[in-house]
């Protein structure tokens, strides 16, 4: 079951969200295990249908990867191969892991969402003293060449019915009240090279596609395929669609 009270605007494209959503750069977690040993246990919270936790695993000795929605858990790979995994549905605000339990928390595309005064203070606890907390993600991708007439017609549909909080991924978390000192980070880009049946994909995961299609009944995703179409050319040719990826990291002191 889901947890009560959260911002859910993921759980009924949970499908399309697994299916679609491009994987994180290995510079990423490359600048994080610079600064995290391997032996570390992780809290991933915010997890969702697990397009980061597959990278932590892969670098770090135990994640702990939650959500509040069930529907998204029920679409994480790590329930057919756990491994060093475990996924339970939990909100972003509280988790199960004891005090001092972790040396990573990480948070993928999803901070924007969370309380973050309790979510902090979630962090205090659990992480050991030198820990970190890594946040990231990533706003609208940069318009490919040839296609700005056709993407810019879509997005005008699309702004309205974006929530709030996603202005906060425009501005890459700017003006947040971080609980710990920040460690210096470098310049990342999140890059997919896709099909058009993979990018139309991706765009039907969107947050402000399904509540413009709750609010309208008009799929804008399909008012606006044909043009898409024709801007992209043949349908299997393939495209590199590229995102700014920013990364917050900061410690805990070490007292």
């Amino acid at each position: 079951m889901s947890q009560p009270g959260f911002k859910d605007h993921f759980s009924g494209a949970a499908d399309a969200y697994a299916s679609a959503r491009p994987e994180y750069p290995e510079a990423l977690f490359d600048a994080i295990a610079a600064v995290v040993p391997a032996s570390a246990a992780v809290w991933e919270a915010g997890c969702g249908s697990g397009q980061a936790t597959r990278g932590l695993a892969m670098r770090f000795a135990r994640v702990h990867a939650t959500d509040p929605s069930a529907q998204q858990l029920a679409l994480h790979w790590a329930n057919h191969t756990p491994g060093n995994v475990t996924v339970a549905v939990e909100p972003g605000e509280s988790t199960t892991l004891a005090e001092g339990s972790v040396q990573l928390v990480a948070v993928a595309q999803a901070l924007h969402w969370f309380d973050r005064r309790a979510f902090f203070a979630e962090c205090e606890r659990v992480l050991a003293p030198g820990g970190v907390l890594a946040t990231w993600g990533y706003p609208d991708f940069i318009i490919p060449d040839g296609m700005e007439a056709a993407v810019a017609d879509y997005r005008a549909t699309i702004e309205p019915h974006w929530p709030p909080e996603r202005v906060q991924v425009d501005s890459h978390y700017a003006g947040y009240d971080w609980p710990f000192p920040a460690l210096p980070v470098s310049e990342l880009v999140l890059e997919a090279t896709w099909a058009l049946p993979r990018f139309i994909g991706y765009l039907s995961s969107n947050s402000a596609r399904a509540r413009c299609l709750a609010a309208t009944g008009v799929d804008p995703v399909q008012r606006h395929g044909a043009a898409l179409a024709a801007a992209w050319g043949n349908a299997d040719s393939e495209r590199t669609i590229r995102w700014p990826l920013f990364l917050h990291l900061c410690r805990k002191p070490d007292r």
